[in-house]
C-alpha cells in the first residue's frame, strides 16, 4: 500500500514557478513510478510527467517539455515537480500517482496509487 500526498500549489503570476511535492509513505515506494497529471475544469485528466523508480527515466506532455522538471529523491520519498514559465493554461488540480511497477507511461489506468491533488492557478 502506497499514500501520496501532494503539496506547493498555490496561486502564481503568469511567468511564474512553482515546485510541487508529492511524499509517500510505503517501504514499496523507491521501486515504482510516479507520474503527475493534471485536471482542469470541465477536461479530463491529462498526464503532465513520469519518472522511472531510480530517475533514471523520464517523460514529459509536449506542453509542458522544456518548462516543467520532475525529479525524485528516494531516501526522502519524495517526487518534485518543478514548474516554470506557467501560463493560464497551466490552471489546473495536479495529482500524483504511482505505478507498481518500474517504469510507466502517460495513461491514468497504468497508475495503482493517487493523491488528493493541489490546486495550482495562474492568474494573466
Amino acid at each position: 500500500q502506497v499514500r501520496l500526498a501532494e503539496s506547493g500549489g498555490g496561486l502564481v503570476q503568469t511567468g511564474g514557478s512553482l515546485r510541487l511535492s508529492c511524499a509517500a509513505s510505503g517501504r514499496t515506494f523507491s521501486y515504482y513510478a510516479v507520474g503527475w497529471f493534471r485536471q482542469a475544469p470541465g477536461k479530463d485528466r491529462e498526464f503532465v510527467a513520469s519518472i522511472s523508480w531510480r530517475g533514471t527515466s523520464t517523460y514529459y506532455a509536449d506542453s509542458v517539455k522544456g518548462r516543467f522538471t520532475i525529479s525524485r529523491d528516494n531516501a526522502k520519498n519524495t517526487v518534485y515537480l518543478q514548474m516554470n514559465s506557467l501560463t493560464p493554461e497551466d490552471t489546473a488540480v495536479y495529482y500524483c500517482a504511482c505505478a507498481a511497477q518500474p517504469r510507466a507511461g502517460v495513461g491514468t489506468s497504468e497508475y495503482n496509487y493517487w493523491g488528493q491533488g493541489t490546486q495550482v492557478t495562474v492568474s494573466s
